[in-house]
């Protein structure tokens, strides 16, 4: 009994070390990703604007891609883009474009990022979960309206992951 005690006693630090080497993460399901942008989309055919909205998870990669009927084809990848500047900046495109200002003609230089008003973080927990990037409306500042109706849209369900 002593010795089952000893050796459990010295294999115990070794669970935390192993502990430490897994890394937990939250994602948004595909049905909350898709809800989101659905939303944004509903949110501008309000005001009249056919847009495309992408949400993309934490490490940039598309969940969700919606272009309305008569949303020019370019506008997903605009949104796309603008998405991955939340995943670079980790806040909204408008944020990151007023904060850095200097940088911004070098920054959307880089392939696959866009440093133009549109785009929020989407959080729950104190974790960055992904972007919803919207493009199409008359102006970056109504994209980031859309984009923050699609976000509000969830944001009971992202409040219970607090």
């Amino acid at each position: 009994m002593k010795r089952c005690l000893l050796l459990l006693m010295a294999l115990l630090p070794l669970s935390a070390v192993a502990d430490s080497t897994v890394v937990n993460t939250r994602m948004l399901t595909l049905d909350l990703a898709a809800d989101m942008a659905m939303a944004a989309v509903r949110a501008c055919r309000k005001e009249g604007y056919q847009v495309s909205v992408v949400v993309v998870d934490r490490a940039a990669v598309p969940q969700v891609e919606l272009r309305d009927a008569f949303a020019s084809r370019f506008t997903t990848e605009i949104a796309r883009r603008k998405a991955n500047a939340v995943i670079l900046s980790g806040v909204s495109t408008a944020e990151f474009r007023a904060n850095r200002a200097a940088i911004v003609p070098e920054m959307n230089e880089l392939d696959g990022i866009l440093v133009l008003a549109g785009a929020l973080p989407v959080r729950a927990g104190g974790s960055l979960l992904g972007a919803i990037g919207v493009s199409g409306a008359p102006g970056g500042d109504k994209d980031e309206a859309c984009a923050r109706a699609g976000l509000d849209s969830i944001g009971e369900q992202l409040e219970f992951l607090d």
